[in-house]
């Protein structure tokens, strides 16, 4: 029986940010006051994306039973995105060199609410390169759980995979079984949590609206509308590549994950729709083993959207307080982009951090520039959070295809298909398939 219109989830996401839009721009109070709503579902979202990802992985790795396949993947994995990454912050500068975004801006930099970023800085001179790598490694083995750090879950994760494929076999299928009923357990969680979704894009959208105006999107409209439109460019001809050499369209492969870009769209968080997109790439055909390894180290070293926002942001602001840069500075900003855009998933403020300390290593950007980019940067981080989810979805299926383990027919039907219009779908664990596949 066909599920009626107004049953499906991305409809109701989407009449509910209309819905926000219209009660934070006629009523603005009201708008602000909603934003608990949003706030509240992202929580909800996050209670489970550690278990989840914790559960994910350590099955990934333990149903493998040879240890340099794991190790393979990995490397691939990051070596795919390293790649790709360079890719979309090399774009973010070459469009803001071409079009001199932010020229003419003549920011006045004395005037400026230097406390407003205070706490932003302060968190980006305290991330060094040798605090964030001491930082993957908890303080407990529950820590990981508690802190919500996605780079401490696979860390711990990755121990106990290896843990448990050291097992003898009989022991090894016992606990791996154990993992996979907690899994149930979560995705079951999921799907009763992701009903939620309309509320609080609703509740969001109408806080975003009501709280900074549409005027505050005026204002810095031509940041946002190259932002959006670099991030549709680096879609369509850079993923969009990578998706026709592996044998699909990434038009389809959007409209496929719909359903999932508009939550992200109405909750500013890619991480809201991690369980759905971990299922819906094994529907695709992909490998759980590569699923289940990939995925989660997307969200922290695959971050597309955030790093051509970082220099495409920072070349805003060097135009807009009329500083000159060297092509060596420029270059020195793609290098420091690279690393400090790994692991800012999951941080409150991760762009206006990852971007402060972007500048702290170009002294002539005065820093409290920033302070211009607070009214906006939450529609810019919904488009970091679409082109994040998307360069995931499409690096999944290019490790399976790489490693040999993408179902070509399947991932052709399953496009032609269309995106299912159960929820309960995409929340429910998908079957398991052998290690040999």
């Amino acid at each position: 029986m066909k599920t009626r219109w107004y049953r499906l989830l991305y409809v109701q996401v989407l009449i509910a940010i209309v819905l926000g839009v219209v009660v934070g721009a006629v009523w603005p109070q009201t708008g602000a006051s909603l934003k608990p709503l949003g706030d509240g579902f992202v929580k909800l979202i996050k209670v489970v994306i550690a278990p989840v990802v914790f559960c994910t992985v350590v099955h990934g790795i333990a149903s493998v039973r040879e240890a340099s396949k794991i190790g393979r993947v990995g490397i691939k994995a990051i070596f795919y995105f390293e790649v790709v990454s360079t890719f979309a912050l090399a774009l973010g500068l070459i469009v803001a060199k071409v079009f001199h975004t932010g020229a003419g801006f003549n920011i006045d930099v004395a005037a400026l609410d230097a406390g407003a970023i205070q706490g932003f800085t302060q968190k980006a001179h305290g991330d060094s390169v040798t605090a964030h790598l001491m930082n993957i490694i908890p303080d407990t083995f529950f820590g990981a759980f508690v802190g919500g750090d996605l780079l401490q879950v696979l860390f711990i994760a990755v121990l106990a995979g290896f843990a448990i494929n050291g097992l003898p076999e009989r022991a090894r299928i016992g606990a791996s079984h154990v993992v996979d009923q907690l899994a149930a357990i979560f995705f079951g969680i999921v799907g009763i949590v992701v009903k939620a979704a309309p509320v609080g894009a609703f509740g969001a959208m109408a806080f975003t609206i009501g709280q900074y105006g549409v005027e505050s999107l005026l204002r810095l409209g031509e940041l946002v509308a190259t932002f959006y439109l670099t991030s549709i460019l680096f879609v369509l001809l850079v993923l969009g590549s990578i998706a026709r050499f592996c044998g699909f369209s990434i038009i389809r492969f959007v409209n496929y994950i719909r359903e999932e870009l508009l939550i992200v769209l109405g909750t500013s968080s890619s991480e809201s729709v991690l369980p759905q997109i971990m299922r819906k790439m094994e529907r695709l055909g992909c490998s759980p083993n590569v699923v289940g390894l990939t995925v989660p180290l997307g969200y922290s070293f695959n971050l597309d959207g955030t790093n051509i926002y970082m220099t495409l942001a920072t070349m805003f602001l060097a135009y807009a307080t009329n500083t000159p840069l060297t092509l060596g500075q420029e270059l020195t900003i793609l290098l420091v982009a690279m690393l400090t855009s790994k692991g800012a998933s999951g941080v409150t403020g991760a762009g206006f951090i990852t971007l402060a300390a972007t500048l702290s290593v170009i002294p002539d950007i005065p820093i409290q520039a920033l302070a211009v980019l607070i009214g906006i940067d939450k529609f810019m981080s919904e488009c970091r959070a679409l082109t994040n989810l998307v360069g995931n979805g499409v690096a999944c299926v290019a490790i399976s295809r790489w490693e040999g383990e993408l179902h070509p027919e399947q991932l052709r039907s399953e496009l032609a298909r269309g995106p299912s219009t159960h929820v309960s779908e995409d929340a429910a664990p998908a079957p398991a398939r052998s290690a040999a596949e």
